[in-house]
């Protein structure tokens, strides 16, 4: 049996298997010299928003890159931090002292949850299911929205994407469509993947999406007017849809999963939201 392969470490549990990164976080953590840091429970503050013009210049930018590099690739096993993650790399280019605060808070939270991996567990059925989720206009340097999805195969996410979205939204319901279709597509891929693989899984695929407006454009025929700006190519969900290949469904907001990829919860949020994807440590796996 495996135990590790390219930094991630897998340990058997009664339900199944645990893939953590527990080394690799150590070395960061020791990488950017705060071993003894005090531990934090959330990798981000629900009160903190960073702009490119926040805080004066970070003296060494070099380091900077290496540290949020390396920890996007934590976010293989840890979709837990993938949206704050996500956040302090749009700041590659020039960071500041504030950047690199949020940066030791994400090393702060990994010093308590070193141990924490994704939860694989057996038994579980080979069906894919989805939410999609988006924080509408909540970049303040761009007023671009950031989008999320994240997929589960039974009872274990398997994708998952926290990311500024390239376009502008004009209102909730273009931002919620746009990462809607995001979800699609890689729900089709995965669809498309499981088949190569010979594994069959129901003919359809729920997406769970806390946006009425975006649910309803999904299958309603009618253009309206007040979304005539919404690009053409996000309309490919219609097709899937009628195609009965994708299900849209509502979940209410305190229920959508995704939400932890698109903006900063409170502890007690975070902390259901983490169990939700999975992310334990070995103790409780």
């Amino acid at each position: 049996m495996v135990h590790y392969f390219l930094a991630i470490e897998v340990k058997p549990t009664s339900m199944g298997i645990l893939l953590s990164q527990q080394k690799y976080a150590t070395d960061i953590i020791r990488r950017a010299i705060m071993s003894s840091c005090k531990p934090v429970d959330t990798p981000s503050s629900p009160s903190s928003a960073l702009t490119t013009l926040t805080g004066a210049p970070y003296s060494d930018s070099t380091k900077y890159r290496q540290i949020v590099g390396a920890l996007q690739y934590l976010t293989f096993t840890r979709p837990d931090i993938c949206y704050v993650v996500n956040k302090v790399c749009q700041f590659m280019h020039a960071p500041t002292e504030d950047h690199w605060a949020a940066v030791k808070r994400i090393l702060r939270y990994l010093q308590a949850t070193t141990s924490y991996g994704l939860h694989v567990t057996r038994g579980s059925p080979l069906s894919l299911h989805g939410f999609t989720d988006a924080d509408w206009a909540g970049s303040v340097d761009d007023r671009k929205s950031t989008g999320g999805y994240l997929v589960y195969l039974g009872n274990t996410p398997i994708s998952w994407k926290s990311g500024k979205q390239c376009t502008i939204a004009r209102s909730s319901t273009e931002a919620e469509y746009k990462a809607l279709a995001d979800g699609t597509a890689e729900i089709l891929w995965l669809r498309s993947l499981l088949s190569e693989l010979q594994l069959s899984s129901p003919p359809m695929t729920t997406l769970w999406c806390d946006n009425l407006g975006a649910m309803f454009l999904s299958v309603n025929p009618v253009f309206h007017a007040r979304t005539k700006h919404v690009e053409v190519d996000y309309h490919f969900v219609r097709d899937r849809v009628a195609k009965k290949e994708i299900q849209v469904r509502f979940i209410s907001s305190k229920d959508q999963l995704a939400d932890v990829l698109t903006k900063p919860l409170s502890s007690t949020l975070f902390a259901y939201f983490r169990s939700k994807l999975r992310v334990e440590s070995p103790s409780s796996a």
